[in-house]
């Protein structure tokens, strides 16, 4: 019987030869380990001659830093989650070919022929101006379709069962919507000369705290949608460079068109936090890792030597936090007006309501991220890359306040717009 082992640059090769048979047995492999995270192996594996290649994503029973024992369903999940993605819009998801549940391993599209948005932000190359709508068309078309407007009463609970992911949700609720405010396990990384800063916003704002509260509590009960769970811009890939097409045979998931992407693309990955939850977390989490990409565009000391035009990188990435929410609902809308609704009760008034309602919960997200990420103890790479930057402290001030006023006044009209005002006009007297 077939038993679950880890793969390392040699077994994942005859892994792919003989049990998978992506590869056939005279092809010359080259494979090599190119995750960085602390809960999954993804090994990128290539033919010399052909040039074909498939990333390989195995999910580990521990947790590689502490040992700690994790549950490897997530795998099944993640990859339910990149199918049911790929049905509802196939251009944004990497092509899975072959998924193996006793080894927990996704066999996907190579997609280095696109650059991770994040790298390529803190590069200084500029943020594609078509990433505000396809970002928006995802959410729409692929996370927004799957809640209960488009599935019947008995599909939606299915489906809510399937994707209960209590370990990973969990890890959310404590990094996002706690400790950030109470460092109640010492983890949160204050950076210097901000203790009293943070103190005072965060750790003894009590009106902040219950507004935290109030949103940690959506977080945990609002069965919306399949959301991603995890959307930041490290997950994003975008490019237009020609990708080598492979040929895939029965085992695929969906067939190839054997034609390089030469097109602009955004691809997405990783959803292993996917649950039913609410829609506004992931476009929440996708504004609020603009914000951090603005923010390092502004303080980054480098300025971003790629960038030609750096008044305009800075333009553009504003844009898309201010155009964002709007494509949305717009999307959303004209999907309830062209595909068939489940239930007549939907009208227009209730859906306007209802994406009104997504909306605030997204802005508010967006402070939490940003808070988390900025407090807590997983910086992103941009909090991270500044070091010990004496602007740092200045930096990180201006977009905590940010965070605070999305989450505090995220019902009002215009909040998304007025915080990047107060972003743009805090940089202004910063100096910067």
């Amino acid at each position: 019987m077939k038993t679950h082992y880890l793969l390392d640059t040699e077994t994942v090769k005859t892994y792919l030869v003989e049990q998978l048979r992506l590869f056939s047995h005279d092809d010359p492999l080259d494979a090599e380990e190119i995750g960085d995270g602390n809960i999954n192996y993804v090994f990128q594996v290539r033919s010399r001659i052909s040039g074909k290649s498939i990333i390989v994503k195995q999910a580990d029973r521990l947790l590689r830093s502490s040992g700690r024992p994790l549950d490897i369903t997530r795998s099944r999940r993640e990859v339910e989650a990149l199918r049911i993605y790929a049905a509802l819009t196939p251009q944004f998801i990497p092509q899975i070919y072959a998924y193996d549940d006793t080894m927990s391993a996704i066999c996907m599209e190579d997609i280095s022929y696109c650059g991770n948005l994040r790298k390529e932000l803190m590069a200084g190359r500029p943020l594609p101006a078509n990433f505000a709508e396809n970002a928006a068309s995802f959410l729409a078309d692929a996370v927004f379709a799957t809640s209960d407007l488009f599935l019947s009463p008995e599909e939606k609970k299915e489906r809510v069962k399937a994707f209960i992911n209590p370990e990973l949700c969990a890890i959310s609720e404590t990094l996002v919507f706690s400790e950030p405010y109470c460092n109640g396990k010492n983890r949160n990384r204050i950076t210097p000369g901000n203790e009293s800063f943070i103190r005072k916003t965060l750790y003894t704002d009590e009106v902040l705290k219950a507004e935290v509260a109030s949103l940690r509590e959506i977080f945990m009960n609002k069965a919306e949608a399949l959301i991603h769970g995890d959307l930041h811009t490290g997950s994003i890939f975008i490019g237009s460079r020609a990708g080598i097409p492979i040929d895939t045979n029965a085992t695929s998931d969906r067939n190839a068109t054997n034609e390089p992407c030469t097109e602009p693309c955004m691809k997405i990955i990783d959803p292993e936090f996917a649950f039913y939850g609410p829609i506004g977390y992931d476009l929440g989490n996708i504004i609020a890792n603009l914000y951090c990409s603005l923010m390092y565009a502004a303080f980054s000391h480098k300025k971003l030597s790629a960038a030609d035009d750096f008044d305009d990188f800075i333009e553009r990435i504003a844009a898309a936090i201010e155009a964002l929410p709007q494509l949305f609902t717009a999307k959303a809308l004209k999907r309830c007006k062209t595909v068939p609704l489940s239930d007549p009760l939907y009208n227009e008034r209730y859906i306007r309501w209802r994406l009104s309602e997504i909306l605030a919960d997204a802005y508010g997200f967006a402070g939490t991220e940003i808070i988390r990420r900025a407090v807590g103890d997983t910086k992103t790479a941009e909090f991270d890359a500044m070091g010990q930057d004496t602007r740092r402290i200045t930096m990180e001030r201006i977009v905590i306040k940010t965070a605070c006023t999305l989450i505090k006044r995220r019902r009002q009209t215009g909040i998304g717009e007025r915080a990047v005002t107060y972003f743009r006009e805090a940089l202004l007297r910063s100096g910067v």
